[in-house]
């Protein structure tokens, strides 16, 4: 289900709403496909598929959401060579060599009229996973700025559901020591946390503005070489792991999960799981939810444990070092 995972804390007072009521609240934005010019469009889709109705899917006291979006992707070099084309017209036939640049803003907005409605369009979902007992949210994101979307989707959302509780305060989790300098650690170290191992993919980059940057990919990083770039400056972005021999993933420099991957051992613990009229949701949701709320806190706590909100990180250059 989840290929990533971004996570956010929910506040202690935090109820989930009444699901009948959240789920017509849903409903009044669901997913439409872009209009011929519209570049854009999002709303919310059943979790399950088409054949499902129900925008708000619970598992075991999870809820889960899905998001759909569709965007008009009109290359920029069309744009730019149409744009020229009519600025090029214009001093044809005014005589003037300058053109101004709310008429030239003027052209790029025709031209984009013109394009969109001959532009491919690609559709992507994204998952989100909310847990009230354990005050976690997770989205199937592989970057914060993708996941501040439907994060803000959802709370929208739940401002509008009568009588629900306390609005949900969100905050995104942060740990004590930050991911890049725990990953320099263990590469330097060679030691992963507990209940890890450390895979063969790894990236480091240089913190300067050439931003010189190293890739491993299927390549043992248990040499020297790997602990003499982290000692000349370069900071791992993203390292390959492996979670208690059960799921895989790649850390990234802010925390997040890319990824994701669930092992064999996971798989035929699930086979034969599946009811007859079950295509598969309820156990891969179940299977999701059961192994990432143990990952989870593990890395978290392999991450030094989380921050409360108001402290400061902990001073990270003896780990690092």
């Amino acid at each position: 289900m989840f290929k990533n995972a971004c996570f956010f804390r929910v506040a202690e007072d935090f109820v989930l709403p009444d699901l009948a009521a959240l789920e017509r609240v849903l409903h009044k934005t669901p997913f439409v496909p872009c209009g011929p010019t519209q570049p854009e469009s999002s709303g919310w889709v059943a979790p399950r598929g088409n054949k499902s109705k129900l925008f708000a899917e619970t598992i075991a006291g999870h809820l889960i959401l899905k998001q759909c979006t569709e965007k008009r992707a009109v290359p920029a070099s069309a744009v730019k060579a149409a744009v020229e084309e009519k600025v090029e017209r214009y001093k044809a036939e005014t005589g003037n060599e300058r053109v101004p640049s709310k008429l030239k803003k003027e052209f790029k907005e025709e031209v984009l009229l013109d394009l969109l409605p001959r532009a491919f369009s690609k559709r992507s979902t994204t998952l989100l996973w909310l847990d009230p007992r354990a005050k976690l949210l997770v989205v199937d994101a592989s970057s914060l700025a993708a996941a501040d979307r439907i994060v803000s989707s959802l709370l929208a959302a739940l401002l509008e559901v009568p009588g629900a509780g306390p609005a949900l305060d969100l905050q995104l989790i942060q740990t004590q020591t930050s991911p890049a300098a725990s990953m320099s650690h263990w590469l330097s170290t060679r030691e992963a946390p507990w209940r890890f191992t450390v895979d063969r993919d790894c990236e480091l980059k240089a913190p300067d503005e050439q931003k010189s940057t190293v890739r491993y990919s299927r390549h043992t990083l248990e040499i020297d070489e790997v602990a003499q770039h982290i000692a000349a400056g370069k900071m791992p972005t993203q390292l390959a792991m492996t979670w208690n021999d059960r799921v895989s993933f790649v850390l990234g420099e802010a925390g997040q999960i890319r990824r994701l991957k669930m092992l064999d051992v996971v798989v035929k613990e699930a086979e034969g799981t599946k009811g007859k009229d079950d295509e598969g949701f309820d156990t891969n949701a179940a299977i999701l939810t059961g192994e990432l709320s143990e990952l989870i806190p593990d890395l978290l706590e392999a991450l030094g444990g989380e921050l409360s909100p108001g402290m400061a990180p902990a001073a990270e250059e003896a780990l690092a070092a």
